[in-house]
């Protein structure tokens, strides 16, 4: 017995001295999964939908602990850890290619409880999965091993299970990014996360917390907490109680930014984390001075105060932070100069502080003194400096240091020079939006380490360096909107292998390349619009198959539809081939192959506006179309030979927000189904012979912003449900028709409206005094919207246009049309006064009531608009003196008065004498420009006597009116006067004129009975 005993000791040793010696060989143990757990895994696949087949491993057949994600303990072979996270794709820039495989990598479907039977679990990550929008399962809460869960950007949603709580040995969560069809996770009650004494890592980012009554007090019970990230959670000061203590001492990183913070005492806690070395609280409401308490977070090197309302000086205190080597004060209101100490913050690595107010001169040169500076934003700061002075400032420590400048729209100017080629390290350069006039230097090619560079809206001539063809880490390239000319071979795009976005239009460029020639790159954006790339179609195009994005308009292409579209990438999205010689019949979508939808699948905006096409549109947008087009948004055929009737099927086109089919010969009513587009933003009729009226079905389409409907044949009334359902109409044409009626009141109730244009019509009746209440064009322009109408939807890239007479001639107004204020009630039959209310229409630029049946007075306060810088009033019957008012008008620079009667003098004023006297003609008018003088008009009333019948100024006297006067007032009572003395002629007179109405009226009943 002692003998087997000792036989077995000595195998144990020799075993655990084997598994020794293969441990110090490299060699690892490896346990074969538990059979129970692997049957778990397997009906968790089953549930699972798994579209590029990542779970190909999990096989019955298979041991579970070497498949794909999984992680087992190799002494015992149970499942401990679980990673099913999916990759994203690299965020530097967006590719097609890239985020389709991204999406369909992603793991879905349903989670199987079968997970509960892995009882050794302590990692699950499913985070950048989609799940669908189902909730997160409550048996999560049941995992009591977790110590590692991470389920973000997973498309959860609904409330966050309580149960989670249950997770006593969890060190992190990660519940943010989740979102699914605007809906996102949220949360009642966080007092569960109390049981949670062991979490170091907090993510809920995007979890909405906005009925959490204090937040804070659930998180102050978390004394290992290191790292807390609750960006956009919708929380405010008025869920923040009193905090009596903190007790977060270990927490180095913290983000509360995008929230609704605005009072500045709810921060008052984060001072005295001393910890601290991350901090974001940009996006909120703060305002006010920064406070000084930041100086008591010793450790912090990460400070975010982006997109706030901070509106005081950069304090002393933070040019001497000395462990600060983030600072971004963007967005703000900041005020001030910049002091020079800005030098001596010698361990920034990251500035910004782009879009605020500082006043002086910028200290460029005492930040070239910051040794360790990495990336610099000062855009939509005022330096006005010439471009070299910043080169030159940033040529001692900084160049070669130095990966991001962002310089846009900062009033620069002067040229670039070959110093540009010194920063070799660069990778993002923005210098657009500026006056940098010069070539473009050929050191630009040096920049081996290029990835963005945006040079547009700037002064740059001259040819584009074959230099450029040097950046081989180039990605993204703006040069659009220069003076760049001469001629582009395929020397400028040589090593550009890497470049996805190409946008240089606006710059009459060349480009000459062999026919067969396929370039380096493949884009996903290319704009070349002004570019002379014609006459052929350019066939390389079809050699860029993941473009998304192409604008070659008027670029003197030449050729027949539908070849131009047949080897056009199939990922189009944005399709803008105006201005070019395209011609042909319009065709059919079943002329195609394939149906348009399969060609183009992705296709939002199709602009074929300005060629030649010719054709039906009924043939294109009706004719072939096996589904809705849902689709597409932005439609534009304008300025084309289109003909026919206007088509009734826009039922199958039921997304789109942008319609333009102006300038054609397009006949017959306008279509019931347009009513239909309920997207409808801009819709552009003008110029073409429709007839009929405007169809009722029209006012479904609440959501109209730009109608325009001039230069047709429509009658009828202008609607009145105008009023009551386009509420968000800017702009409305309805000028040169036939519209008869009265100008609805109802209009009045269009407080978006900022053009109204519905000149020569056959409209009659009075102007409404209503009119006060288009609030859009009481106040003054500022421009803080910007100066071009752009939707925010899907139409994002179509730049609003109409044409409107301005100073008695035609303009088309786009990139500054949101500055316009415009009423144009001109050639119509109005008449009454002009109300006096039009004058609070203070915003109003352009006014023009002519040709009209205008009576009485100009408005005596009409020079309260002060914004004018158009009015006509001529061809009426308005008749008195001109307002003194007007002469306040210091903007108007158009003005025509005549063919009224007016009298008196022409106020004084610069604006009012400057003008041609052809603008007062017509009246009865005196004073400058005028050659009468006014030296015989609005004298007193001449008295008799010495003066020998001249009054006391000397100006003659008009007898022939006082004898008429006389002579009237003795005729009147030499009638009346026997009349009141005599009762009896009284009574008499009375019965002579009753006698006569009788014989009258029966003369009249005797005609009236012959007729019939």
């Amino acid at each position: 017995m002692a003998r087997l005993i000792f036989l077995f000791l000595g195998f144990l040793i020799l075993i655990t001295n084997v598994t020794i010696i293969s441990i110090c060989n490299g060699n690892s143990v490896h346990a074969v999964c538990i059979e129970r757990e692997k049957e778990a895994l397997l009906k968790f696949k089953q549930g699972i939908v798994d579209h590029t087949n990542r779970l190909a491993s999990w096989a019955s057949s298979g041991d579970c602990c070497r498949w794909t994600g999984i992680v087992c303990n190799n002494m015992t072979g149970h499942v401990i850890e679980l990673h099913l996270r999916t990759t994203p794709w690299e965020f530097d820039i967006f590719t097609n290619e890239a985020f389709e495989a991204f999406e369909r990598s992603r793991l879905g479907g349903k989670i199987n409880p079968s997970l509960l039977h892995l009882k050794h679990l302590s990692h699950l990550d499913l985070s950048n999965n989609d799940f669908g929008g189902i909730h997160i399962p409550k048996f999560f809460g049941s995992l009591g091993s977790l110590r590692y869960l991470n389920l973000s950007n997973a498309r959860f949603r609904g409330e966050v299970p309580h149960h989670l709580g249950n997770l006593s040995n969890l060190k992190y969560l990660n519940l943010g990014d989740n979102y699914y069809f605007r809906s996102t996770l949220h949360v009642e009650t966080l007092h569960w996360l109390s049981s949670l004494s062991s979490l170091e890592y907090l993510n809920l980012c995007y979890v909405n917390l906005s009925q959490v009554s204090n937040w804070f007090h659930a998180l102050n019970t978390l004394p290992s907490l290191v790292e807390l990230h609750l960006l956009d959670c919708q929380l405010s000061h008025h869920h923040l109680h009193t905090i009596a203590s903190v007790n977060l001492s270990s927490l180095a990183t913290l983000s509360l930014s995008w929230n609704s913070f605005s009072n500045l005492s709810v921060i008052d806690w984060v001072f005295g984390l001393k910890n601290l070395i991350s901090l974001d609280l940009s996006g909120n409401w703060f305002k006010d001075p920064i406070p000084h308490g930041f100086q008591n977070l010793s450790s912090l090197k990460h400070l975010d105060l982006s997109n706030n309302d901070f509106n005081s000086p950069i304090p002393d205190w933070l040019y001497t932070f000395a462990p600060l080597e983030f600072l971004d004060l963007g967005s703000n209101k900041m005020q001030g100069e910049i002091s020079s100490d800005i030098g001596k913050m010698n361990f920034v690595v990251d500035l910004y502080l782009y879009n605020n107010s500082f006043k002086g001169q910028i200290p460029i040169r005492s930040m070239g003194n910051l040794c360790n500076l990495k990336s610099l934003s000062l855009s939509r700061v005022n330096l006005n400096l010439d471009i070299l002075v910043i080169l030159e400032a940033f040529s001692g420590c900084v160049f070669n240091k130095l990966e991001s400048l962002f310089l846009y729209r900062c009033q620069l100017y002067g040229q670039l020079t070959y110093q540009l080629g010194n920063f070799k390290n660069l990778r993002e350069l923005d210098l657009s939006m500026n006056s940098i006039s010069g070539s473009i230097p050929t050191s630009i090619g040096e920049l081996s380490s290029l990835k963005f560079l945006f040079l547009s809206q700037n002064k740059f001539k001259g040819n584009l360096t074959e230099s450029f063809g040097q950046l081989s880490n180039l990605k993204l390239v703006d040069i659009s909107d220069n003076f760049l000319e001469g001629t582009i071979s395929k020397k400028h795009f040589f090593n550009l292998t890497k470049l996805v976005y190409l946008v240089a239009n606006g710059n009459p460029l060349i480009l000459k390349v062999d026919p067969g020639w396929i370039p380096p790159f493949q884009v996903q954006d290319l704009e070349l619009g002004s570019w002379h790339l014609g006459p052929q179609f350019p066939h390389w195009l079809s050699s860029q198959r993941h473009l998304k994005f192409l604008d070659i308009s008027n670029s003197r292409i030449s050729c027949v539809l539908p070849n131009c579209f047949l080897d056009l990438s199939p990922h189009l999205t944005f399709l803008n081939l105006a201005h070019n010689q395209i011609h042909g019949q319009l065709p059919s979508i079943s002329t195609f192959n394939d149906s348009f939808s399969q060609m183009f699948p992705y296709l939002t905006f199709l602009d074929l506006s300005n060629n030649l096409l010719s054709g039906s549109l009924f043939n294109f947008l009706c004719l072939g179309v096996n589904k809705t087009m849902d689709q597409m948004y932005v439609l534009n055929l304008g300025n084309n030979f289109l003909s026919g009737e206007l088509p009734n099927c826009w039922s199958q086109w039921p997304n789109l927000e942008v319609i333009v089919l102006d300038n054609n010969r397009l006949t017959g009513e306008i279509p019931s189904t347009m009513g239909t587009l309920q997207s409808l933003e801009s819709l552009h009729l003008h110029n073409n012979n429709l007839s009929g009226e405007i169809p009722v079905s029209i006012k479904n389409c609440t959501t109209l912003k730009t109608l325009d409907f001039g230069e047709n044949e429509l009658v009828g009334n202008i609607p009145s449900w105008m009023g009551h359902n386009l509420l968000n109409l800017t702009i409305l044409r309805l000028r040169a028709n036939k519209f008869s009626g009265h100008i609805p009141r109802e209009l009045c109730a269009l407080s978006c409206l900022q053009i109204l244009d519905v000149a020569h019509n056959w409209l009659s009746g009075s102007l409404p005094s209503c009119i006060s209440n288009l609030s859009a064009m009481v106040y003054s322009v500022n421009g803080s919207f910007g100066n071009y109408i752009q939707y925010n939807s899907n139409a994002s890239n179509f730049i609003e246009n109409v044409f409107l007479v301005m100073k008695g001639h035609l303009y088309e107004y786009d990139r500054t049309l949101n500055l316009v204020r415009a009423l144009d009630l001109s050639d119509n039959n109005l008449s009454g006064d002009i109300p006096w209310e039009i004058t609070r229409l203070q915003g109003l630029q352009s006014l023009n009531l002519s040709h009209n049946l205008f009576t009485r007075r100009i408005p005596s306060n009409i020079g309260d608009m002060g914004s004018l810088e158009s009015l006509d009033l001529s061809v009426n019957k308005l008749f008195g003196l001109i307002p003194e008012s007007m002469s306040r008008l210091s903007f108007l620079s158009y003005l025509n008065l005549s063919d009224n009667q007016l009298t008196g003098k022409i106020p004084s004023s610069a604006q009012l004498q400057s003008f041609d006297v052809s603008c007062y003609a017509g009246n009865e008018l005196c004073g400058l420009p005028l050659m009468d003088n006014c030296s015989e008009v609005n004298q007193r009333v001449p008295s008799t006597g010495k003066n020998g019948g001249k009054d006391m100024n000397g100006a003659k006297v008009n007898w022939l009116f006082v004898s008429m006067g006389f002579g009237f007032i003795l005729g009147f009572w030499s009638v009346l006067s026997p009349l009141v003395i005599s009762r009896q002629w009284r009574y008499a007179y009375y019965q002579y004129l009753d006698d006569m109405w009788c014989k009258v009226g029966d003369y009249g009943s005797r005609f009236f009975k012959n007729l019939m």
